[in-house]
This record gives C-alpha cells, structure tokens and sequence, in this order.
C-alpha cells in the first residue's frame, strides 16, 4: 500500500505530499479571517506549520496517515492541508478472501482546512471527490468516516451536503482547538453508498 508519494489531480485542484518546503506556504495561507479556524488546529506561523508538518509525517511513517498540500491549479498557491487518518486494516482470518489484503479496510479524512479565498469554491468539493474515489476505487475500503467538532455547524452542513451519514456525538472525543475536551460529530460514507455519493459530488463540481 502506497503512503508516500501519493498525487491526486483534478481539475481545480492537486493534492500532493505535505513536506516541511510548504511550510512557509501553509502559514500564508491561514493568514485572514480567524474566524473560520475557530475549531480547526490550523498553523498560523512558519514555526508553528513546520510543527504540525513533522507531527503529519511521523503519522505517515507510522503507516497511519497520508497528508496532503492542497494546490490550486490555476496560480499554483497552496490554500490549505488534509489528510487520511486512522487507517484501519482488520484482522481477517486465513482463508478469508481479505485476509492479508494490502490495502486499508477503512480510513478517515479530516485535518482539512483551507485559506479564505477558497471557500465557497469547487475546492472542498473536488478535494472530497479525489480523496473518496482513491478510498473507495483504489484502496477498496469499506467505510470512511469524518468527524467535526460539534460546535462547527458550517462543517457540519458541509458533510451533510457531500451526502454523509450522520451516526452520532461522539462526547469527550479529541482534544479541541480551543484546548478542552471536544464533542465530535461522527459522519461516515460505507462503499454500498459511495456510487450515489460519487454521482452527487460529480454533478455539484460540475456546476461549480
């Protein structure tokens, strides 16, 4: 399974390996209005994105993350970050027909955040669109989840939209932005659902 060197390219957009180079790049893009970092742990400083890029790579070489720059394409600007996480591979017994099956079972997307001149773009929508199908089409799994901050209504919407499932709040479930113990809301897409979910996703990029 491939968790290094892993480029997803659309039309709006490409998701390339996060490296301590986009470190300045990130810090620029957070740069704005505060207000729509308020539940995300986004890297304000050069210093403080060098940080969260080494905590993103040790979580890649300990096989449970893959992160992402996101690029837009048409000024090559680096507008924000996300990732997998928490990938799953489950202890299928011999004999299964998954049993040692080099790829996850299931995978989380979340960390994701982008500058203000992407919002209310294709962005979100192209980004979920690349990493669902990678998931789903590539690695084959089983279920993605995502998880936000209960309090994060516009991300919230955001997920609904995309067509997830809400399963439930998760209480005391990570550590929060502002530093307290953080109710998440849990969403999740399973592979029976992903073909509507792909159908929507493709028709919203393409009135975008």
């Amino acid at each position: 399974m491939t968790l290094t060197n892993l480029t997803l390219t659309g039309q709006h957009v490409r998701l390339e390996p996060l490296t301590l180079a986009h470190a300045d790049a990130l810090a620029a893009a957070s740069a704005g209005d505060p207000e729509l970092y308020l539940w995300s742990p986004v890297p304000r400083t050069p210093s403080d994105a060098e940080k969260y890029i080494e905590t993103a790579l040790a979580m890649r070489d300990a096989a449970t993350g893959v992160p992402f720059a996101v690029v837009r394409l048409a000024d090559r600007m680096v507008i924000g970050s996300t990732r997998f996480f928490n990938i799953e591979r489950w202890p299928w017994p011999a004999g299964h027909a998954e049993h040692n099956r080099p790829t996850p079972d299931a995978v989380e997307i979340g960390y994701t955040w982008y500058s203000p001149t992407a919002i209310r773009t294709a962005v979100n929508t192209e980004c979920k669109l690349l990493l669902l199908t990678h998931a789903f089409e590539g690695w084959k799994v089983h279920r993605v989840c995502l998880h936000t901050d209960i309090r994060n209504q516009r991300s919230r919407s955001a997920m609904e939209r995309l067509g997830c499932k809400f399963e439930g709040i998760l209480r005391a479930h990570r550590m929060a932005a502002d530093l307290i113990p953080r109710d998440s809301a849990r969403y999740s897409i399973t592979a029976s659902e992903w073909p509507e979910v792909k159908t929507r996703l493709t028709e919203r990029l393409t009135r975008s």
